[in-house]
């Protein structure tokens, strides 16, 4: 298998004893786009710093194009590319100016420089802004301008660490597009780090799900969603109940499984959820819980990560936000 990126057992603490990465591993084949998935801390942005040579591990093997990050950083940096979280544009020289300055960094001359600019730019839909200061380009138009400078050199890997965190739906839905396309188009493995579980179900032909610097579930999107048979069940109480009364309530139920409580939230899984809602509704109201709404949806990411973490996507982050 041609893997464009392999990390084996990568592992990383930080001073105070966070612990990072614990024991990551994972490969990424060329010409394809893989999807880190986790909360905020969950450990996506270090990985990405190791593989990029921006940190070492305190264990484990990474190999990217082909090359070891710690013994052959300099061949690594010249065949990645990087778009960071925060952007790398230069606000105060014109779109085409920071694409000729990135070719430059990176030993493109001539004419050879030019056209790769001029491509980029008609590429990203910004030959219009190309001569225009680019501190007046919008937040969509300086993401978009963030990846072509991160392709001017040719990578064969392409690293986004989060690279539509910030932007309104809309101009998220116009970056997805755009970057579907990058892996066919330019021949690209491309690492993506999110914590939107709808984009790494949009974009990935395989996701990775990262909890406390592990990964939990790995797989196609579909793959993982298959693993939960049946219809998910969100169910909101009117107030926090104890959970040995839902318990009861629900034990007499048939078909009614994987029962969760998060807050004032109840999530369980049934093979057909429109015809469980009644008797699940019923029997809550027999024994005292009130009930505020209720969903029913086929599987999502969110379900996955529930089902190996214990806690939704939502609940994660929030828990993060809380120690930072």
């Amino acid at each position: 298998m041609n893997n464009a990126i392999a990390t084996d057992g990568l592992t990383k603490t930080y001073r105070g004893g966070v612990r990072a990465l614990n024991g990551l591993s994972f490969a990424v084949e060329a010409g394809t786009i893989f999807a880190l998935v986790g909360p905020n801390g969950a450990g996506k942005s270090t990985a990405v710093k190791i593989l990029t040579t921006l940190s070492r591990p305190d264990a484990g093997d990474a190999r990217v194009a082909g090359f070891d990050v710690l013994t052959q950083p300099d061949q690594v940096r010249h065949r990645i590319g990087v778009v960071a979280q925060r952007s790398g544009v230069d606000p105060q020289i014109t779109g085409r100016e920071n694409l000729i300055l990135q070719g430059q960094l990176y030993g493109l001359r001539g004419s050879e420089l030019r056209q790769r600019a001029v491509t980029l730019l008609e590429r990203f839909g910004l030959s219009d802004a190309a001569n225009r200061t680019a501190g007046g380009y919008s937040g969509g138009m300086q993401r978009r301008l963030d990846i072509a400078m991160g392709l001017m050199h040719r990578p064969q890997v392409l690293f986004l660490d989060e690279p539509t965190t910030g932007l309104d739906p809309e101009i998220r839905a116009q970056m997805w597009e755009g970057i579907s396309r990058l892996a066919a188009d330019e021949g690209l493995a491309i690492l993506l780090t999110t914590h939107y579980l709808e984009e790494a179900d949009h974009l990935a032909a395989r996701v990775a799900i990262v909890d406390k610097g592990r990964i939990v579930a790995e797989g196609t999107a579909e793959q993982l969603k298959s693993e939960l048979h049946g219809d998910a069940l969100h169910i909101e109480l009117a107030a926090i109940e104890p959970r040995s009364r839902i318990d009861a309530a629900l034990a007499r139920l048939d078909g009614i499984r994987e029962i969760n409580i998060t807050e004032r939230t109840l999530h369980a899984r049934a093979d057909n959820g429109a015809a469980a809602v009644p008797m699940v509704l019923q029997s809550l109201q027999a024994s005292g819980v009130a009930v505020a709404s209720v969903t029913v949806a086929t599987p999502s990411l969110d379900d996955v990560y529930l089902r190996h973490t214990g806690r939704t996507f939502d609940q994660a982050e929030r828990e993060t936000s809380n120690t930072v």
